[in-house]
């Protein structure tokens, strides 16, 4: 049974009945930025490049496009999310707290033994997680369940599943390729972050023993796709005109009996300058003055200086 406590939610944002423009769009991904980043720095611990590079499409996801209640969030009828690349949890949980499941101020305890906010995603302990995760390779696997589920039921609900491009290189995310349209699985969406870069996805240099590229830099994807049977699409995932036209695209495709894939080519580290296209903040922690750079980037107010003052003191 699951036991999500959402009293004293707070949404900061406006209900899903009323329609988000761009632009504050394009604001909602500068605040969960920072606080990805001034979570991260709080809790001294956490991933930032992978949730920076999907955070438009959390926002997207989250304000745009998933039939959802941050006051139900066990409604059967709702659309699903799975986050497989489940350590990027804080980029989700950010949005998750914009959006309305529970107080942004909850964040601070993000990563600690008491939170509900476990550094992977919980679905017995956090309101509006689908599907615990973390094992990387499972989570499309999931959505295939959900969504033969929803067919066999003749539930209307979607499923969408985010993969990290590194995460693909799991073999039972190809059986899961494989499978999804014998089933017939218009109803699934799944989505590849495609930032090129993992932990240790460098380019070798002469006394580097690792010698890893861009994960499917070498895989035409389209057309692998498209051999597998799947509608493809795709995107600049970290453009909102061009996340939001591949959502509607997916949508369109429902009735054709394929499911669809979303190829989101994105910058890892995407909207801080110093985080941006460096595999180097796969992970990591600002410092204050790190902190403050980001800030000014992304554009946030003076309340948000409270952040860097706090690491400032627990740094002295």
């Amino acid at each position: 049974m699951n036991t999500h406590n959402t009293t004293n939610k707070k949404s900061t944002t406006q209900s899903p009945s009323e329609p988000v423009d761009i632009e504050t769009l394009k604001a909602l991904s500068r605040k969960g930025r920072w606080l990805v980043m001034s979570t991260v720095a709080a809790s001294k611990a956490g991933h930032i490049g992978g949730p920076l590079s999907a955070m438009d499409m959390f926002v997207a996801l989250y304000f745009r496009q998933l039939n959802i209640d941050p006051e139900h969030p066990d409604d059967p009828h709702r659309d699903r999310f799975i986050l497989s690349k489940g350590h990027n949890a804080i980029g989700l949980y950010s949005v998750l707290a914009m959006r309305g499941y529970f107080p942004i101020e909850e964040l601070k305890t993000f990563d600690h033994g008491d939170s509900r906010l476990q550094g992977h995603p919980d679905m017995l302990k956090t309101p509006g997680i689908d599907i615990s995760s973390g094992s990387l390779g499972q989570g499309l696997s999931v959505g295939i369940g959900m969504a033969l589920g929803a067919k066999k039921l003749g539930k209307s609900f979607h499923t969408w599943v985010m993969l990290g491009d590194g995460e693909c290189q799991e073999g039972m995310v190809w059986e899961a390729i494989l499978s999804a349209p014998r089933f017939k699985l218009d109803n699934l969406t799944a989505i590849i972050d495609l930032n090129g870069l993992e932990l240790y996805g460098w380019e070798a240099g002469p006394n580097d023993r690792f010698d890893r590229g861009e994960p499917l830099g070498h895989v035409d994807l389209p057309s692998v796709f498209h051999g597998f049977g799947w509608n493809v699409i795709e995107i600049d995932g970290n453009d909102f005109t061009s996340i939001l036209g591949g959502f509607d695209k997916a949508m369109a495709n429902r009735g054709s009996g394929k499911p669809s894939i979303i190829l989101a080519k994105t910058t890892k580290g995407a909207g801080v300058s110093f985080t941006s296209g460096t595999y180097k903040w796969h992970n990591g922690v600002a410092t204050p003055e790190q902190l403050a750079i980001a800030r000014d980037e992304l554009k946030q107010g003076e309340e948000d200086k409270s952040a860097i003052s706090t690491r400032e003191g627990e740094q002295s």
